[in-house]
């Protein structure tokens, strides 16, 4: 995996172009580590997609026909590699946007839904493949997608397997926005700008409480909503936030 940063930016790019960017056990604990890393003090946002012309075919196939010993073996394989990038993410302050530039297949397809904005070159191919090798979507995919797309489209695509393209994929909102490809570097460097521009810390506790509250009952999620928000009102985000818009500036956050 190519790491690099600038501004502020962390972009995390899968760099095995000759295999379609398949994703192996070191390539997962690439990603885990680098968004583990990631602060609001460091980062803006961080940037995901793939070298080439795909995002990510998936898992990598030769490795995973490595069969292991056990089902135990094989569940603290998958918890310590795709497990951990699904932690990492869902957990991670600092916003993740998803540069879908190919085709994202499998487990490529599940970190496409695990990022917090992503948009798609209009000519990337979409398929929930696991069941063409017998595998359950992981990476995410049984978590995310039915919350992203709704139970009923998460069943036909993880059911089916079918290949689709960008435009349903924004349909289903899988991705938020299917461009031409000569214009998906400017659609997402637009967006990051203005994460860039925002109150990250805030951001990040936007993030925290959709995601904490997904599975609570309304008022335990309320609860824990009146509690950030406590935490927000006291901010110097928040300061300065009104502070601009009583002297009718553009804020600008820390």
């Amino acid at each position: 995996m190519k790491i690099d940063s600038d501004g502020g930016i962390l972009r995390l790019t899968f760099d095995r172009p000759d295999a379609l960017n398949a994703l192996t056990a070191e390539t997962a604990d690439d990603l885990a580590d680098a968004i583990e890393d990631a602060t609001t003090d460091e980062y803006d946002a961080i940037v995901v997609t793939g070298a080439g012309d795909a995002f990510s075919a998936g898992g990598d196939l030769e490795s995973l026909a490595e069969t292991p010993g056990s089902s135990r073996e094989a569940y603290e394989e998958v918890t310590a590699t795709f497990g951990r990038v699904v932690e990492a993410m869902l957990e991670c302050p600092v916003p993740i946007v998803a540069k879908v530039n190919g085709d994202a297949i499998g487990a490529g397809l599940s970190i496409v839904a695990l990022a917090d904005i992503a948009y798609a070159a209009a000519d990337a191919t979409f398929s929930c493949a696991f069941v063409r090798v017998g595998l359950i979507p992981d990476t995410g995919g049984t978590v995310m997608l039915p919350h992203i797309v709704g139970l009923r489209a998460a069943k036909e695509l993880a059911f089916t397997g079918e290949f689709f393209d960008a435009e349903r994929a924004a349909d289903l909102e899988l991705v938020n926005e299917a461009v031409p490809a000569d214009e998906l570097d400017d659609r997402v460097a637009e967006t990051v700008q203005r994460l860039a521009n925002g109150p990250t810390d805030t951001i990040g506790m936007m993030k925290q409480a959709m995601h904490e509250n997904m599975t609570r009952p309304w008022d335990e999620a309320l609860d824990y909503e009146n509690l950030l928000q406590a935490q927000a009102r006291t901010s110097a985000a928040h300061e300065e936030g009104v502070a601009a818009f009583l002297e009718d500036r553009e804020p600008k956050f820390e």
